[in-house]
């Protein structure tokens, strides 16, 4: 059954001993993050965070409650993250046959108008409080690093949020997870990244000269969340994809101040605008690379209400340097984005995105390779989908190569890779870099795969070292005799 609220959820993590309540009072400021990054590297990555009394606001706060390869899996309802990979594939058996391509557009056909749709409601928990002079500085908004904003601000950020926009053309609706600084008690900037949905659709607006609703639903069931923070294809709706992810339809509703529609079950939602053109400086963050993000000019939100439930409960995430709670968030999308890459990669076996690389600007690949050029051509093919586009290195290995094991990707990696033969150069995706990200930096890959007749070996490709079948096996039977 699919989770109703976050605090279902928070409810079964409990249950599960996957919760641990802080009694004392702590700070929104810096306190709380440092909390949370001690226990994000705690092996397994520690506990969900429940923190009851939050100086400067009456709200509790929850961190790291996806921060664990159990709680990840719990929160989508699988016994492991492989069973995403499961499911996603026989989504996929349900697709008629065709192109990769077409594959991809009959997948976003089956989230409008089916069992994964959103409802409609006209009453939701998220507005049994409605405020027409909402105040950002009376909900615990976390500052998470030292050098968090420009000098003189409180450097507070939303750094969970669920932000809704729509295309003002078509009306199609977006959801993604960008981050908020609290600017003053009735105005924020939004950070989100170049080419992405909510960014397109203030172009639109910009180029229209008209104001652009927001919505930023904070606290929703963690379908709903999880969905928000994925890379999805442009033609995917989000909260279809939710629906598809929990089972079950997310019901919506629609917004006080504008035609926007919300998650019913959100803990608050903050409404607004943003004017045409009007921009302020943003950051600096602290990012989930371990550095923190320049200062950049962000579209200015201006509120208008926010709605919430009675007694709201405030999550937030801190990033920072691996390991911490993003991490598993991005495994659990790669084990789901698994099969979709192979709509357009047919002889793709396997990817992991080490958590130490920052993982979605990385990859480890592994492919079935037939033919000379193959891998050069999984690389171009990987750099155009959504998952990897912007990733700065993909090492491509043969199928028999275990990819999970970074040992075994080591040495086939670096022992027979001819670096003039065998690397492959791109120019950074300036339409996918994050505001802040440095421009100019460029991609590499390299093809670690052996090389067949007419790729440029300069001899034939080593024979690797294996015993025989015949001597592991009376090993094996001899084992004990040999005195282990």
């Amino acid at each position: 059954m699919a989770y109703r609220n976050l605090r279902e959820f928070l409810d079964t993590l409990a249950a599960a001993g996957e919760l641990t309540r802080v009694k004392v009072a702590v700070d929104p400021l810096l306190e709380i993050a440092a909390i949370t990054d001690r226990i994000c590297k705690l092996p397994g990555g520690g506990p969900a965070l429940f923190f009851e009394q939050v100086k400067g606001s009456s709200l509790p706060v929850v961190t790291n409650i996806f921060g664990s390869a159990r709680r990840i899996a719990m929160a989508l309802e699988v016994e492991e993250l492989s069973g995403l990979t499961r499911r996603m594939e026989s989504l996929l058996a349900k697709l008629p046959a065709g192109s990769g391509r077409e594959k991809s557009a009959a997948l976003a056909r089956l989230f409008d108008n089916t069992e994964f749709s959103p409802r409609t409601v006209l009453t939701a928990p998220c507005q049994e409080v409605v405020e027409q002079a909402p105040d950002l500085t009376a909900y615990p908004l976390l500052k998470n690093w030292p050098g968090d904003g420009l000098p003189g601000s409180d450097g507070r950020f939303i750094t969970l949020p669920l932000v809704f926009s729509r295309d003002p053309a078509s009306g199609r609706q977006n959801c993604g997870m960008y981050r908020v600084q609290q600017f003053d008690r009735a105005t924020a900037g939004i950070h989100w990244r170049t080419g992405s949905g909510g960014e397109q659709h203030y172009q639109r607006y910009l180029a229209r000269g008209e104001r652009m609703p927001i919505a930023i639903a904070i606290g929703s069931d963690p379908a709903v969340i999880f969905a928000a923070a994925l890379p999805l294809p442009d033609d995917l709706d989000e909260i279809g994809f939710a629906g598809f992810l929990r089972n079950a339809p997310v019901e919506m509703v629609k917004c006080r101040t504008s035609e926007l529609m919300v998650p019913a079950n959100a803990e608050l939602v903050i409404e607004g605008y943003l004017e045409p053109a009007e921009m302020r400086r943003e950051g600096a963050f602290g990012n989930h690379t371990g550095f923190y993000s320049t200062p950049e000019l962000v579209p200015v939100l201006r509120l208008t209400c926010i709605t919430r439930r009675r007694q709201p409960v405030y999550p937030a995430t801190v990033v920072g340097p691996p390991p911490m709670e993003d991490c598993y968030l991005a495994k659990a999308a790669e084990r789901l984005f698994l099969p979709l890459l192979r709509l357009e990669l047919s002889e793709l076996v396997d990817i992991n995105q080490p958590l130490e690389w920052i993982f979605h600007h990385s990859a480890l690949v592994s492919i079935r390779k037939e033919f000379p050029g193959q891998a050069r051509r999984a690389i171009t093919t990987l750099w155009r989908q959504a998952p990897l586009r912007s990733a700065r290195l993909l090492i491509v290995v043969d199928a028999d190569v275990d990819v999970q094991d970074l040992s075994t990707v080591a040495w086939r990696a670096l022992n027979n890779v001819d670096w003039q033969r065998d690397l492959v150069m791109a120019p950074s995706v300036a339409e996918n870099r994050t505001v802040g990200e440095l421009p100019g930096r460029g991609r590499l890959a390299i093809d670690a795969t052996r090389k067949l007749p007419g790729e440029g070996a300069l001899a034939a490709w080593p024979e690797e070292l294996t015993m025989t079948r015949e001597i592991i096996y009376l090993v094996e039977q001899r084992w004990k005799e040999y005195g282990f």
